[in-house]
């Protein structure tokens, strides 16, 4: 692909989806005909400098991070209306409407598979300093190969020791630290790991409240109410609750879940 680009040396194709900020949509680059996944976002849509500074960021760290299980961001241009983010394309799409499809759950290999693979690319970003912060099915993305790929690094940031105090994130997923306004950090990432693999298994979130009622949902995760279904094997439930801890220094470290008997099952 070419080092500088403009919107004419691409062919636009089908919408592919919508995030926070503009559309993405599926695009082949003229020159190479390499098949690519454009974001657009409108510069109209840009109302604050806080806005201006999240995109800048967005762009630096996921510009530099190079992972299987990360969706690469190949570059960027921009012109007059728009920002233009060219990234990878997953072939089968959002993770989210493939776990529909699978019934709104997986099984506990299914589950162990991917949350392997998400593991492996925290561990990366771990390395490079990064959080995420909103780790969730809608910000994952499949390959036509099956490898996951963490999408969206709107609310990630640097220097993953730092302590922060950014409110951030989807509800169901927001650690306690975060519903508490405390400082967080790297650890923020392990909590939403817990509630990933509680969403792979079981369907929901461990938190789930009644007409996404906020105040009962902060409720339930800062006095960690949450069960998980005795059809839950003991090695995932295990799984699940040494990283559903509410002292973020408590909960099991990404090394150890590498090794854990639910991930590291033989096969």
């Amino acid at each position: 692909m070419a080092e500088y680009w403009t919107l004419d040396d691409f062919e636009i194709g089908r919408l592919l989806g919508r995030g926070k900020f503009g559309q993405v949509w599926l695009a082949r680059e003229r020159k190479s005909g390499f098949v690519v996944a454009l974001k657009i976002i409108p510069i109209k849509e840009i109302q604050s400098a806080e806005t201006v500074r999240q995109i800048r960021r967005e762009i630096e760290i996921h510009s530099n991070l190079k992972h299987d299980n990360i969706l690469r961001m190949y570059g960027h241009f921009y012109d007059r209306d728009s920002i233009y983010l060219i990234l990878e394309y997953a072939g089968k799409g959002e993770f989210f409407r493939f776990l529909s499809e699978k019934g709104g759950r997986f099984s506990e290999e299914e589950a162990a598979a991917y949350i392997r693979q998400v593991i492996s690319a925290l561990v990366y970003m771990r390395e490079h300093s990064v959080i995420h912060r909103d780790i969730k099915p809608e910000n994952l993305l499949l390959g036509c190969d099956d490898q996951l790929k963490i999408a969206d690094f709107g609310w990630a940031v640097h220097n993953a020791d730092k302590r922060r105090m950014t409110f951030c994130g989807t509800m169901e997923y927001l650690a306690p630290e975060m519903v508490n306004n405390e400082m967080h950090n790297g650890s923020i990432d392990l909590w939403c790991l817990g509630i990933l693999t509680y969403e792979f298994l079981i369907g929901k979130t461990p938190f789930e409240s009644k007409n996404r009622n906020m105040r009962e949902a902060y409720k339930k995760i800062s006095s960690l109410k949450y069960s998980i279904p005795e059809t839950v094997g003991s090695n995932a439930s295990d799984f699940i609750s040494r990283l559903l801890v509410l002292n973020p220094g408590d909960r099991m470290d990404l090394g150890d879940a590498l090794r854990h008997p639910f991930i590291s099952r033989p096969g």
